[in-house]
């Protein structure tokens, strides 16, 4: 179980957030923080609640015939077991009545990601007499940061996957000068199969897409809906991946299959640029011990991009969380467009830092590497990041 394995941890986390503790609650499986941190597993249908005090052992609030998944609940710990929703509600004024709780909760949907609790049970907990704050801080803190050896393997997955990137445009190249282009999709199969034979897994994907297709950024080739990709044409190839236990690298590579048009030679040295000026603001804060968030490294590629004329075709966020389970996960993103996220980017928090602009029925270009926060570094993966258009 997480919860007692990291319990000082979690507890030093709390007191630096200055509240009285972290209030965990799951219906479904809709809030995964929650049941990664209680971390009980079997048939979970109904409500529960974990409180974790700044002082103190946590308390459970458990439903009657659910109590199979609860068997690991240390029995010096409390547990309340409750039938009906009147039991339910003076359980929880019983535990926390009176205090400041954190939740996954974000004043006005500020964080999408970490915006978990429903209205319902925010009136819920204020109605037992608690004052609800953000848990953000927390989640970055605990269940946000990777482990050493997760670290490792990303390092691992991102160099298979820049090495599958350079040798995917390469062949895409090398079939298009000889009269025998290959389809969107035929490519992406292909890298499947690399990723099979270094070890990698996805859920989907990748997005292999000429410059047309690739003004749409979730584009995705199928069977059915797969272009050619010709001589002269602009190659967007975003691919992920991660080692069976491990957590993700997430990447994506432009190609020029011939010489680039000057507008596109301009366009891809705006992407660029907007990479290097987000990774700079990164690297200057944390190197000098000064906070940073997501949402200052994406102001910091918008502006640019803005700056150059194309601030209306950088239509997304910056970056999201790469978290130690889920490739957008509930970390902090690199973000003020579509979302506030004025989460600091603590040490062993990940992200995607991914600009792009997108013309529509022209051409859609985006370069994405990775950073990782150390103690007083910003790591960057790969090792060799994209600095030129790659010529096929």
């Amino acid at each position: 179980m997480l919860l007692v394995s990291k319990l000082d941890e979690i507890r030093a986390a709390i007191a630096d957030a200055g509240v009285d503790g972290w209030l965990l609650y799951d219906f479904r499986g809709t809030n995964p923080i929650a049941a990664s941190i209680v971390g009980i597993s079997g048939m979970v249908t109904r409500r529960y609640f974990c409180y974790i005090p700044r002082d103190g052992n946590p308390v459970a609030i458990t439903h009657a015939i659910e109590q199979g998944p609860w068997e690991t609940w240390p029995s010096n710990w409390t547990k309340y077991v409750y039938s009906s929703w009147r039991d339910l509600e003076a359980f929880l004024a019983k535990t926390v009545s009176g205090k400041h709780v954190a939740m996954e909760y974000s004043a006005g949907d500020a964080v999408p990601y970490l915006d978990r609790i429903p209205a319902g049970v925010v009136e819920m907990v204020r109605n037992a007499g608690a004052e609800v704050l953000t848990s953000a801080d927390l989640v970055t803190r605990i269940y946000a940061v990777w482990t050493p050896e997760q670290l490792a393997s990303h390092k691992r997955a991102a160099e298979h996957l820049a090495r599958i990137a350079r040798n995917a445009m390469a062949l895409a190249g090398e079939k298009a000068r000889s009269g025998s282009p290959m389809r969107e999709y035929e490519l992406q199969q292909l890298i499947r199969q690399e990723f099979d034979e270094a070890g990698l897994f996805t859920d989907h994907g990748p997005n292999v897409s000429t410059g047309l297709s690739a003004a749409n950024p979730h584009y995705e080739p199928t069977a059915e809906q797969s272009e050619p990709i010709n001589d002269g044409d602009i190659l967007l190839i975003d691919l992920w991946a991660r080692e069976p236990d491990g957590v993700y690298a997430d990447q994506t590579w432009m190609g020029s299959l011939g010489p680039a048009s000057a507008a596109n030679a301009t366009i891809w040295e705006t992407v660029r640029g907007a990479r290097d000026a987000a990774i700079a603001v990164l690297r200057d804060r944390i190197e000098n011990g000064v906070p940073v968030t997501g949402g200052e490294a994406d102001d910091a590629a918008r502006n640019y991009i803005t700056e150059r004329g194309f601030g209306e075709k950088f239509t997304h966020r910056t970056g999201h969380s790469i978290d130690s389970r889920d490739i957008h996960g509930s970390g902090p993103n690199i973000d003020n467009l579509e979302s506030r996220d004025v989460r600091v980017l603590l040490p062993g928090v990940a992200f995607s830092i991914e600009p792009g602009i997108y013309i529509p029925g022209q051409v859609g270009m985006r370069t994405e590497v990775n950073g990782y926060v150390s103690e007083g570094s910003l790591l960057i993966t790969p090792s060799r990041i994209q600095e030129d258009l790659f010529i096929v």
